[in-house]
């Protein structure tokens, strides 16, 4: 499973974080085949339904936090979303940085700029300073809402990395970049039509195993059934096999 990226420039700095990081992650000894559930924020249409879940099931999980637009009409890191956060702080959920604009970079221009696009397309030019300001702003909205920190971990979105993201990220607080497995990406970004959530949950159930990372997101504008509905029977389906359910760090991040 390739989902972690640590960047070796900050070699000394990124071993120090990665042993702390992945002394909890790994095994905390009361959870010995572990599976490790996270979320992007998406358009928050569904995070209600999956936080009900999560507390029912009894499963702390990592959010990745971005500003993304909602079907509310209040972006997911706006005001109207305050108590929604502070609740999940509150009941011990981790949580990662998955920058403020939800950028899709796409390659670096030299060593001082980033081409990226944005949610409609259009073509987005990011250097060091725009860039650490996408994660930085996330950082202090968070703070602002909750009182709480956000560890160094991100997310980019899309999971697209450059060096000069990896490395300016590094730079800005944030130097381990955490990924998702392959088998554990539930695909709630495809049409359910062509996709229905029975397809997703009996893939995702057979398919995922102990360390896997699990992705999925607070909703998404593609599925008109939302692949939420499955993740009870998911949780469920992966506890009969044995597996079990940990936060990305077993300390608050």
């Amino acid at each position: 499973m390739e989902f972690i990226t640590i960047n070796m420039p900050y070699a000394v700095k990124g071993i120090f974080l990665y042993l702390l990081f992945f002394s909890t992650f790994a095994n905390s000894g009361s959870c010995p085949s572990p599976v490790y559930l996270t979320f992007d924020t998406g358009n928050m249409s569904t995070a209600k339904h999956i936080a009900q879940i999560l507390k029912q099931k009894n499963v702390r999980a990592r959010f990745f936090l971005a500003n993304n637009p909602t079907k509310s009409g209040a972006s997911a890191l706006s005001s109207p979303w305050k108590s929604y956060w502070k609740s999940r702080v509150n009941e011990g959920h981790t949580f990662g940085n998955h920058t403020w604009s939800h950028y899709f970079v796409r390659s670096d221009m030299g060593t001082k700029s980033i081409k990226a696009y944005n949610r409609k397309g259009g073509v987005v030019k990011l250097n060091k300073k725009t860039y650490c300001a996408e994660l930085t702003r996330v950082q202090s909205t968070f703070y602002k809402l909750t009182g709480h920190k956000i560890s160094g971990v991100w997310r980019a979105p899309a999971g697209r990395t450059t060096q000069n993201s990896i490395r300016w990220a590094a730079e800005c607080g944030y130097p381990i970049h955490m990924g998702w497995s392959t088998a554990g990406y539930i695909r709630d970004d495809l049409s359910s039509k062509k996709y229905p959530n029975k397809i997703l949950l009996d893939k995702a159930a057979t398919l995922i195993h102990e360390g896997d990372i699990v992705l999925m997101h607070l909703g998404t504008w593609q599925r008109k059934k939302q692949a939420a509905g499955i993740l009870a029977n998911l949780i469920d389906k992966l506890r009969s096999r044995g597996l079990c359910f940990e936060s990305l760090s077993s300390k608050k991040s």
